[in-house]
């Protein structure tokens, strides 16, 4: 009994020995990934709150320059080769530094992103790009540092800064068209099936190129198609509208409206009845 004892007792102070306290991070670190086009745009920091100080202009001096946020330096990374304000960034990875003022910042793509804060030596030829931002007040308190990809676009995005009331964005370029042009040219050289012809059709006439050229692809698209969708109606009588072709968008508006209602999709009857009105068919 006594030896029982004594190995429930041991084990119980071998337990505490090994135990750790477990206590929050202060500044939290933080990832998003985000496409942007056919980018993906991936962000990793930390997150310092304001816990009732004064940040920029004293926490954050103005005129030096910050981590950007809190312990290892904040680092962002693009899968594909970028343009920010005017510098051409490579694919890879690359810390966030900046030199906050009053009423503009300076923004840098540094490419060297083992530091912990500031580099102990700042080096020129490292940096990769350098923008410039105005800060814009905002009327309420961001306790929690925030880096964001925002205004998103098919070919561009920002990336804002928000903490206590100041907001920055930088606004950067993707290699989207490019890529999609790349993609359009190499399926429709080949064996192109109804899906293929519509994306491209889709694409054109979402980044205003051809209509022409999207009128085609997409009747060409809908006649391998078996039995088309509202939503397939829907961008076929979208493409003829902008290309003039007006009786014959108004048609395929009301095939498009017929679908949706049979499909019990209120948004799409919605959308048809709208356009058709536009239109002047209603």
């Amino acid at each position: 009994m006594k030896k029982i004892l004594l190995s429930a007792v041991g084990l119980m102070l071998a337990i505490s020995l090994n135990a750790q306290v477990s206590t929050p991070q202060p500044s939290p670190t933080a990832k998003l990934e985000q496409p942007v086009g056919l980018t993906q745009v991936t962000l990793e920091y930390s997150r310092p709150g304001v816990k009732g100080r004064t940040v920029f202009g004293d926490l954050v001096p103005y005129g030096k320059i910050w981590r950007t946020g809190a312990n290892k330096n904040s680092i962002i990374t693009f899968s594909d080769d970028v343009e920010v304000a005017g510098y051409e960034v490579k694919a890879g990875s690359y810390a966030i530094f900046t030199k906050p003022g009053e009423s503009l910042w300076e923004i840098y793509l540094y490419s060297d992103t083992n530091n912990w804060g500031n580099p102990e030596k700042w080096d020129e030829s490292k940096v990769v790009a350098i923008a410039k931002a105005q800060v814009h007040p905002i009327p309420f308190n961001v306790e929690t540092f925030t880096m964001d990809i925002n205004n998103i676009k098919s070919s561009e995005a920002t990336l804002e800064f928000i903490w206590e009331k100041t907001y920055v964005a930088v606004p950067f370029t993707v290699p989207t068209d490019k890529k999609v042009m790349a993609s359009i040219n190499d399926a429709l050289s080949g064996s192109p099936k109804a899906n293929d012809y519509y994306a491209a059709a889709a694409y054109y006439y979402s980044e205003n190129k051809d209509i022409e050229q999207a009128k085609e692809w997409i009747d060409k698209a809908m006649s391998m198609n078996e039995k088309p969708q509202f939503w397939q109606y829907r961008q076929q009588s979208l493409i003829y509208a902008k290309a003039g072709d007006k009786d014959g968008a108004i048609g395929l508006a009301k095939k498009s409206m017929q679908a949706a209602k049979e499909a019990g999709n209120d948004d799409y009857v919605k959308m048809n009845m709208d356009s058709l009105k536009e239109w002047g068919a209603m």
